[in-house]
């Protein structure tokens, strides 16, 4: 009987090595755009082609792309060290910066283990995103001055939605700013000098006031 595990744990950990190299197929038939003739996605054309459920198909594909990025996950799947499922559930949470804490809890527990630690990273992670999320909002302000010259001045920390609208609103600004100097007759116009000579930050200043 001990032979007959051996037998069946030897066969796991090839069957494993395969997937492996399944994967890194999946990941470059899908960077290569193989399946996109008559199809939506890789994962459709894996359910077609190989028969597989479509939700485990996206899964496949994921996982794929997400061993890109670890090394050292990929490394221990492709030499039967972790199964499959272990693998799959790593990936869900694993970065470059925790795959080797991941790892370990691979090589210790079980592939329910794992799926229970792996939940419970995730409610970490949500909690610490909402966390720092209310600390961005909370230091969110704007302070508008007058400085001894009249000059005024503006400062402040917005959070990244809020600074992303106000960064494409003053690109766009400043392209319109450019389109005009462009159609005005140079031989006449001192602000076409203006716009040619002016630095970014002038630049800025100008859109802002549009």
């Amino acid at each position: 009987m001990d032979r007959l595990g051996d037998e069946i744990a030897e066969l796991s950990a090839h069957l494993d090595a395969a997937t492996a190299h399944l994967l890194e197929l999946i990941r470059e038939f899908d960077a290569r755009g193989g399946w996109n003739h008559g199809f939506r996605s890789c994962a459709h054309w894996l359910a077609w082609r190989v028969g597989l459920d479509l939700g485990a198909a996206r899964e496949r594909v994921r996982v794929a792309h997400a061993l890109s990025a670890l090394p050292r996950l990929a490394d221990a799947l492709a030499c039967g060290e972790l199964s499959y499922a272990k693998v799959r559930a790593l990936t869900r949470v694993a970065t470059p910066e925790t795959e080797e804490r991941l790892l370990a809890v691979g090589r210790a527990g079980t592939a329910c283990h794992v799926e229970r630690i792996v939940r419970g990273w995730r409610r970490v992670d949500a909690l610490a995103e909402a966390r720092e999320t209310t600390r961005r909002h909370t230091s969110r302000a704007l302070h508008v001055y007058e400085d001894e010259d009249g000059m005024v001045v503006v400062r402040g920390r917005l959070t990244p939605e809020a600074g992303a609208v106000l960064k494409q609103a003053l690109a766009a600004a400043r392209e319109a700013l450019y389109e005009k100097a462009r159609g005005t007759d140079a031989a006449s116009s001192a602000e076409d000098v203006s716009t040619e000579t002016s630095s970014m930050a002038q630049q800025q200043a100008d859109a802002l006031a549009l």
